[in-house]
C-alpha cells in the first residue's frame, strides 16, 4: 500500500520536474538567441570600421592591433577577439538549438563551462506545461525512467523480504 503511494508521489514528482525541462531549454534558446544578435551586431561594427580603415575583415585588424605599441590598442584588440570568438561559440550554440534533439540541447546547456548563463536563465523562469508533442513526450519517458530508476532498490528489498518469508515459512 505505502509503496504504491510511493510510487505515484516519485512519478507525479518526476513529471513535474520533467514538463520544466523543456521549457527551459526554450528559454535558454531565447536567451541565446539574443545574445547571439547583440554580439553580432558589435562584431558587424568591428567589420565595418575594418573596412573603414583598410584592413581586409576583423581578424586582419586585430592582428594588427595586438602587435601595436599602444598597450590600450593591444587590450582593445584582445576584447575584440573574446568578442569574435564568443560569437562563434554563440553560433555553435544556436546551431544545435535549432538543429538538435532535446537531449543535445540539454547537454550543451548543462555544461559546467556554461552553467552561468543556465543561472541567469533560471533567474527568469516561470515553470509552466511545455505546448508542444515533443516536449510532453520527454517529460512522460523521463518521469517514467526516474520513477523506476527510484522506485526499483525499493521493489528489489520487498522481494527480497518476501522469498525470505515464503523460505522461513516453508
Amino acid at each position: 500500500m505505502i509503496g504504491k503511494l510511493l510510487d505515484k508521489l516519485i512519478f507525479a514528482a518526476a513529471l513535474l520536474v520533467a514538463l520544466q525541462l523543456p521549457l527551459l531549454v526554450d528559454h535558454y534558446h531565447q536567451y541565446l538567441s539574443g545574445w547571439h544578435k547583440a554580439t553580432q551586431w558589435q562584431v558587424d561594427a568591428y567589420q565595418a570600421t575594418a573596412k573603414e580603415h583598410g584592413f581586409a575583415d576583423v581578424q586582419a585588424m586585430i592582428s594588427k592591433h595586438l602587435h601595436n605599441a599602444e598597450p590600450s590598442v593591444r587590450a582593445d584588440a584582445e576584447q575584440k577577439q573574446r568578442t569574435v570568438d564568443l560569437l562563434a561559440e554563440l553560433s555553435r550554440g544556436l546551431t544545435t538549438f535549432e538543429q538538435g534533439y532535446l537531449p543535445e540541447k540539454m547537454f550543451f546547456m548543462l555544461h559546467p563551462r556554461r552553467i552561468h548563463l543556465l543561472k541567469d536563465v533560471v533567474q527568469n523562469f516561470k515553470p509552466g506545461i511545455p505546448l508542444h508533442a515533443t516536449g510532453l513526450a520527454f517529460a512522460v519517458l523521463f518521469a517514467l525512467l526516474l520513477n523506476v530508476l527510484l522506485i526499483l532498490p525499493f521493489r528489489l528489498m520487498q522481494q527480497r523480504s518476501v522469498s525470505r518469508q515464503d523460505r522461513a515459512k516453508g
